[in-house]
């Protein structure tokens, strides 16, 4: 909070603090845990009761769906302190991103939103400010469900390159060779296309077992 301070970014003391002075309000954490405590707890978005300041939440944290659906239902319960000429009551999206921080940096994310379609069309233009690409997944919890597929994909596309890389040093073919072979052939990924793949992930071969102990955002 205090690096944003000194870049003149005005920063608040709770989540409470925060909605009562935004009309739509973004929020990125960590967990399940996190995000609940944010919406839900004592100083929360939502403490205040059944009136909100804001017309729109998107929560853009990688959760399990229940999360962001046990969320949209205490949103979707609730009524704006002042009707809006474009929302007659508080909207919320699930949007977890994928991209990393270099997309992040550069504008080009892709968000999957789950929610209410009329709030993903009024989000549309906040998230194209942001990246490069939306896509509507459907009713709450599934922009959240669309980036635990995505990830499981990724992770199951991590583990089958790091067993390959594994096998072609275990007979003699050298990292970067294999590199260049998968990267112009048919294995070729985002695992594999990454930038400097060999510098983010170490790899061990331990008992038969892959190890993966640094991975790429």
């Amino acid at each position: 909070m205090k690096k944003f301070s000194e870049d003149g970014i005005p920063t608040k003391q709770s989540p409470l603090e925060v909605s009562e002075s935004s009309d739509v309000i973004i929020t990125m954490l960590p967990s399940s845990t996190h995000v609940l405590e944010v919406y839900n707890g004592p100083n929360g978005l939502l403490c205040r009761g059944e009136r909100l300041g804001p017309w729109l939440y998107i929560d853009s944290s990688t959760v399990d769906p229940q999360t962001s659906r046990k969320i949209s239902t205490a949103i979707s319960r609730c009524l704006l302190k002042e009707k809006k000429g474009y929302a007659e009551s508080p909207k919320i999206l699930d949007a977890p991103v994928s991209g990393g921080v270099p997309a992040a940096e550069a504008g080009k994310l892709t968000f999957m939103v789950g929610g209410l379609e009329e709030a993903y069309l009024a989000a549309k233009p906040l998230l194209q400010a942001m990246g490069e690409k939306t896509i509507y997944c459907g009713g709450a919890g599934n922009g959240s469900a669309a980036k635990i597929c995505n990830n499981m994909a990724m992770a199951i596309s991590m583990l089958g390159v790091s067993e390959a890389f594994a096998l072609g040093q275990n007979l003699g073919i050298k990292a970067t060779t294999l590199t260049d072979i998968f990267n112009c052939s048919s294995a070729r990924c985002w695992t594999i296309h990454i930038i400097q793949f060999l510098e983010l992930w170490k790899v061990y071969h331990h008992q038969g077992t892959i190890v993966v102990v640094s991975l790429p955002n």
